[in-house]
């Protein structure tokens, strides 16, 4: 088994790399790593590999004998880039994939930016079924092409696709800083920007925390998944034959309640709460399929999630960079 993990710098290829190489499952498995801007440290197990994916040549170099794709490389909101890096460099993986002799497994990392986590309305969970529907924006459209890519080549030539759809991926305190009124917030929405400026600058130094309403007043259910459940999702999905060609929700049990957050946080650490209204709309992934299917469990529910990131404490070799747009 030779793993090519494109995106191998970020922090599900990392956590994955790691993961992998821990688990006797995959004792004899080895993982060529393709890195663009940032390196890995090569190892028995591990090599290195440079380059873009748009880059063709750069993509037939790094396939050449693998069995196995794990694709995670990706760009945010980077028009200059984006179809460079998420359309020409996914089909020519894919093309590189389907003629390679010793090729098995091609899994995705898709998000559900693809249908449009909280700017559209659902009208009940978002199953596997539910219709692609990107908002507006590079970087949603990209993971809708994606997962339309991958689909198309497995109904084309019946290549072994697998697409992990995941929400918003945590690890570490991206959780608190994902609430906080600061400049050091952790993606969107900028809750500084919400509030009068005085207000953030108070709000930031006490550690208070937005409880975000949705467009019907009640408190915003949005989905996420920890690093590490994803991880142990990647792992449950390689070889699995009733991966094959699937797509799967990959998310936490229950969407994350901006209430329940607050509530959670007053009792247990008093911090303050103080109300956003939004436009955004509540939702709910449905994970019961790769449960089904794939016998995984997401480990995180939302007080994990919370104290988790509350509890951590970085070393002063592990800076909080946010290393967006890819």
């Amino acid at each position: 088994m030779l793993i090519l993990v494109t995106g191998a710098t970020g922090k599900v290829g990392q956590r994955f790399i790691a993961g992998l190489l821990d688990d006797p499952r995959f004792s004899k498995a080895r993982i060529r790593a393709l890195c663009h801007n940032r390196l890995l440290e090569e190892t028995d197990r591990v090599e290195v590999a440079r380059g873009s994916i748009a880059d063709r040549d750069v993509v037939v170099a790094a396939l050449e004998g693998v069995t196995h794709v794990l694709h995670l490389a990706t760009c945010k909101e980077t028009p200059a880039d984006i179809m460079d890096v998420t359309v020409r460099g996914l089909f020519w993986l894919l093309e590189e994939f389907r003629a390679s002799a010793t090729a098995q497994q091609f899994i995705l990392i898709g998000g559900d930016a693809g249908v449009g986590h909280f700017y559209h309305r659902h009208d009940g969970p978002i199953t596997e079924h539910a219709p692609h529907r990107a908002y507006p924006g590079g970087y949603a459209l990209s993971k809708v092409l994606e997962e339309v890519m991958l689909e198309q080549f497995g109904i084309q030539y019946g290549t072994n696709g697998c697409c992990l759809r995941a929400p918003w991926i945590m690890a570490k305190d991206d959780f608190k800083y994902t609430l906080s009124f600061g400049s050091d917030v952790f993606g969107g929405p900028d809750w500084k920007t919400l509030v009068p400026e005085g207000d953030a600058r108070r709000y930031a130094q006490t550690g208070a925390v937005p409880l975000l309403r949705d467009a019907d007043g009640r408190p915003l259910k949005r989905n996420f998944v920890h690093v590490d459940d994803l991880v142990s999702a990647i792992l449950a999905a390689i070889d699995n034959p009733r991966a094959k060609r699937q797509l799967f929700n990959i998310c936490m049990d229950r969407p994350v309640d901006y209430g329940e957050v607050a509530t959670y946080l007053a009792r247990t650490r008093g911090l303050a709460a103080v109300d956003i209204p939004s436009q955004y709309h509540s939702n709910w992934m449905d994970n019961s399929k790769a449960k089904y299917l794939l016998g995984w469990q997401p480990s995180y529910d939302l007080e994990r999630l919370i104290d988790s990131a509350w509890q951590y404490e970085r070393s002063e070799d592990d800076p909080r960079i946010v290393w967006y747009p890819g």
